[in-house]
């Protein structure tokens, strides 16, 4: 098991409401975390999702950086992981909310 390729807020605490929703206002970035919600891990050019290698890779940096995902590495390979016990703590309900109403 790799460890985390980045620690983008250690605590619930530190994550910021507008910088979570300028990151989830995006479809694809919505969607990418859809696909997290419902998959669990996700890689870092999952199918289905055609848009530029490097707009994804600009995707993901926001998602990292607003603190919405993990990100580990295995191998080569980086994992993303939607941080849902962070999110749920912090602003309870707005997952869900922005993923349809049973929160996946």
């Amino acid at each position: 098991m790799g460890q985390p390729d980045d620690a983008p807020a250690d605590a619930a605490a530190e994550l910021d409401l507008a910088v979570v929703l300028h990151a989830l206002g995006d479809p694809v970035r919505l969607d990418l975390v859809r696909r997290m919600a419902e998959d669990g891990e996700s890689a870092c050019s999952p199918d289905g999702v055609d848009v530029a290698r490097s707009t994804l890779s600009n995707h993901w940096r926001i998602l990292r950086e607003a603190g919405i995902t993990r990100t580990r590495r295995a191998g080569k390979a980086r994992l993303m992981t939607l941080r849902r016990a962070d999110l749920d703590t912090r602003f309870p309900g707005l997952l869900a909310a922005a993923l349809g109403t049973d929160g996946r």
